[in-house]
């Protein structure tokens, strides 16, 4: 009696799971329950299977061995059509979003309100309205997809999967994107939805979100099943090493500054924006010096991504100049600023960072390819390129399922993450802007990246770091710049400052702008 009461308890059980890929074993006789009511995480290295495994339960994939169960009752899921049926809801890491459609159209897309075969998004408008309001989810309805934050993107996928009145709620990688405020927001409406009884499978890196939030933990290792263990009575050191099978270190090992010469000068930059009349950024100057590690840190949408785009080229500014290395390049192409000395970690891996149907080692070398010996009277040379890709897989452990051969797409999102830090860090460039670069790593990986920053830095290297991640900001930065509505609004010492005080600069309730940007700290 008490095994059919403890059976009765999970509301999905994922039996004996196996999943192959040309060269890869990416679930390993995987088993997994899930209790009604709770937020159970799903955690594990990059690549170690979390996405695939859960890309099974919502019918993205088919599994080559093991059972599905809903209530004890066996069931089949071909694709996602079937688990929507099922009320599977998922939120995907890299968001399955149509750029061209408004917010509302993409929530409703696939069961769209008709009749008579006309669409009636009155009805609809009014429950995703209702839905935000609940659940703090704030969303423009009317605006573009293309032209919103990329956390705003996340909110409309949440929202997408609310709409459905879905029971079985998948986050994949759901604060990759989102800033310390929304991912508060985001744990506080995780344990509302639990508490409403619909049940949660969560896959994070992020062990500070997994011990406020999960009730319990299933670790993923290459493959293969670990444990499962209650959050209660673990910590997160004993997590680390059961996701990476050794001790990791979570705090950045740093020797002080040794700031140098100016690398970096930006005079009065302006960008306008496009979903707005407004400037998104607006007259802001700084400087970054060789042997430092400045960081503009900011809640995201206050126009960090335009300010980025603007000094890598990807935009025009309206005004302002930049100069690198002594040298104007305000008006200069994405690959002169490259040759000026310039390497660009983007914060949209798929949209700048990758060519998600080349191979890896056509990605790694896309920097490169028009020098030798990677090319030789304009011939691409196989050889050196397979030879160059190779020696970069296994200095930043990047896996793969056909080593230099795989293509980007059917990667993880943390390796294809490493692939790009790979080939912008071994570039050796004056200066490295960085934007988000630890996005969706695990803590062994992040760990790693850090230290490879750090080792820039200390190289002589001048370092421009933008990131969501306050933990990411204090630790690494030697000095911080907090940008909000398009302004440089305080400049702080991370060893002087707190987290509150940040916080307050980031909402914009604090300024601090007697000291000159770009002076030193």
């Amino acid at each position: 009696m008490a095994e059919t009461e403890r059976k009765e308890n999970y509301v999905v059980e994922m039996l004996n799971i196996t999943k192959v890929f040309p060269g890869i074993v990416a679930n390993d006789n995987i088993t997994l329950q899930l209790r009604r009511g709770e937020i159970h995480a799903l955690l594990g290295e990059n690549g170690a299977g979390k996405s695939t495994l859960m890309s099974v339960l919502f019918g993205l994939y088919q599994p080559e061995a093991g059972e599905i169960r809903m209530d004890g009752k066996r069931v089949d899921i071909r694709d996602p059509n079937d688990a929507n049926a099922l009320h599977i809801g998922m939120v995907h890491q890299h968001f399955k979003l149509v750029e061209c459609f408004t917010v509302l159209d993409n929530i409703i897309l696939g069961v769209e309100p008709n009749k008579l075969g006309f669409l009636q998004k009155k009805d609809a408008r009014k429950k995703v309205l209702d839905l935000s309001g609940k659940y703090g989810l704030k969303v423009d309805p009317d605006a573009l997809v293309e032209d919103i934050t990329v956390g705003m993107q996340q909110r409309t996928e949440i929202l997408k999967m609310l709409y459905r009145d879905n029971e079985i709620l998948i986050f994949d990688e759901p604060t990759a994107v989102l800033t310390p405020q929304e991912i508060h927001e985001l744990m506080q409406i995780m344990k509302s939805l639990a508490a409403e009884g619909k049940s949660i499978l969560f896959i994070t890196h992020k062990l500070n979100e997994i011990m406020e939030v999960s009730d319990r933990c299933s670790v993923l290792r290459k493959g293969k099943y670990i444990g499962t263990v209650d959050i209660k009575d673990t910590t997160k050191e004993e997590l680390s090493r059961m996701m990476v099978g050794r001790d990791v270190k979570f705090a950045v090992d740093k020797a002080p500054a040794q700031p140098g010469e100016t690398v970096l000068k930006i005079s009065g930059l302006t960008v306008p924006s496009k979903v707005h009349r407004n400037n998104a950024v607006k007259d802001v100057s700084l400087e970054v010096r060789r042997g430092e590690i400045v960081c503009i840190a900011g809640i995201d949408g206050n126009g960090q991504s335009e300010f980025v785009y603007a000094l890598t080229g990807l935009e025009k500014a309206s005004a302002g100049q930049i100069q690198l290395c002594g040298q104007d390049v305000s008006h200069a192409t994405i690959r002169q600023r490259g040759k000026a000395g310039m390497s660009h970690i983007p914060e949209d891996r798929h949209k700048h960072g990758l060519v998600l149907d080349f191979s890896l080692e056509d990605n790694l070398v896309l920097q490169r390819y028009m020098e030798a010996p990677y090319q030789k009277g304009g011939f691409i040379q196989r050889e050196p390129i397979r030879k160059y890709a190779e020696e970069l897989i296994e200095k930043f452990d990047i896996r793969s399922g056909q080593g230099p051969v795989t293509k980007v797409r059917s990667m993880s999102g943390g390796n294809q993450q490493k692939a790009i830090i790979a080939r912008e860090i071994d570039l050796n460039a004056d200066l490295l802007i960085a934007v988000q670069p630890t996005r969706g790593l695990d803590v062994g990986a992040i760990e790693y990246i850090h230290s490879q920053i750090v080792r820039q830095r200390d190289l002589g290297k001048a370092v421009l770091l933008v990131s969501l991640e306050l933990d990411e900001v204090m630790n690494l930065s030697d000095r911080i710049l907090v940008m909000y509505e398009g302004e440089i609004v305080g400049e702080v010492d991370p060893k002087e400052t707190t987290v509150e005080e940040l916080g307050l600069y980031m909402a914009g309730a604090k300024r601090n702008t007697g000291r000159k940007e770009g002076a030193a700290s």
